[in-house]
């Protein structure tokens, strides 16, 4: 019995999704709260540096007779310049802190201190419900909708109302195509094949882009975007597939979050397009794992034939050799354009 990975493309499902912060802060949200992609839920604020300041051998004295000296305590805030201990004689020893922070820690003749507070806001990403609070860090948010996972993404998260540039699963998208009236908008497009068109999308600035693929020397320019980027399918000049296509371009005007976090085949985070949507009951939740079966609709992940959709028409018994010399379980496909191929299992995914 062979198992296989599911790669979501559904137009209705639950959705449930940690927004955690990356450090320890303070939760906002309230536990069945409603709330919109943009709203707070989540506050931290850490130190960029540490100050270590040694004060007993500064003064050349031992940590108890230091610690008598110090003038300051925990969570203390000082300026750059504060005094911190003052030596004893006709020209005392001083001690002083050379930059602005709080004080953490102080004792045994030392205190550290630490500097350049940084402060951040986690925004829920997505509308839906709170169902969960992770104490300290975040919180965990329900929702109803599209749900459409990519293969690459730029680690961003944005939301915006989709329009629609690809008139066609391979439409190339360039600058000329992008104008003022898309500002603040999710581009769903075919193919990037330019920095112009990058470079042109952040000037707007747009919310995000849902590609089919990208040209990979555009690759560390796309990760330094500010707005996210979801690739449906690779690197390359191919189409976006099929069940992909459709359901986002007939999503267009809907708001929709992207999350283009980075693919983690060991923790199942993959970029996704989520689409919230209305519904009178709650709709079954995604399903992981399943095992191959004939009928299914699957994604060929492997060349010659990367992206493309088709359906298993049957299983091989036992396993099958292939020209390479590899013996693996595969399945007879058959693709969208009516070709038929002989796939080892490992190089499939369902899709559902």
């Amino acid at each position: 019995m062979a198992l296989a990975h599911v790669h979501h493309i559904l137009p209705l499902t639950t959705i449930v999704r940690e927004r955690v912060l990356p450090v320890k802060g303070k939760v906002l949200a309230r536990l069945n709260q409603r709330v919109s992609p943009t709203d707070v839920v989540a506050e931290a604020t850490w130190s960029r540096e540490h100050i270590f300041l040694d004060v007993s051998r500064t003064l050349n004295l031992s940590p108890d007779a230091a610690d008598k000296l110090i003038r300051c305590k925990v969570n203390d805030r000082l300026a750059a310049g504060a005094v911190i201990a003052s030596g004893r004689g006709l020209i005392p020893k001083i001690v002083k802190t050379p930059v602005e922070g709080r004080v953490v820690a102080a004792g045994g003749g030392q205190v550290l201190i630490e500097s350049g507070e940084s402060r951040m806001e986690l925004r829920a990403g997505i509308s839906g419900n709170v169902v969960n609070i992770i104490p300290d860090r975040g919180v965990v948010i329900q929702t109803a909708g599209a749900l459409i996972q990519g293969v690459w993404g730029n680690g961003r998260v944005d939301t915006g109302v989709m329009i629609n540039l690809a008139e066609k699963p391979d439409a190339i998208l360039n600058a000329k195509r992008l104008d003022v009236s898309m500002r603040g908008s999710v581009i769903i497009a075919g193919q990037v094949r330019d920095a112009e068109t990058l470079q042109a999308a952040a000037e707007l600035p747009v919310r995000g882009l849902i590609l089919a693929c990208l040209f990979p020397s555009l690759l560390p320019m796309a990760r330094d975007m500010r707005y996210p980027i979801v690739l449906t399918d690779g690197f390359g000049a191919m189409p976006m597939n099929s069940a992909a296509y459709k359901l986002i371009t007939t999503n267009v005007k809907r708001e929709a979050t992207l999350n283009a976090e980075t693919f983690d085949r060991y923790s199942g985070a993959r970029p996704e397009v989520i689409i919230p949507l209305p519904v009178s009951s709650e709709p079954a939740p995604p399903v992981d794992v399943e095992t191959f079966a004939a009928g299914q609709m699957v994604r060929l992940r492997r060349p010659p034939a990367v992206g493309m959709i088709g359906t298993i028409t049957s299983l091989q018994s036992g396993l099958t050799t292939f020209p390479s010399g590899l013996r693996a379980a595969a399945a007879n496909i058959k693709l969208e354009n009516g070709e038929q191929l002989l796939v080892p299992l490992v190089n499939l995914e369902v899709v559902g």
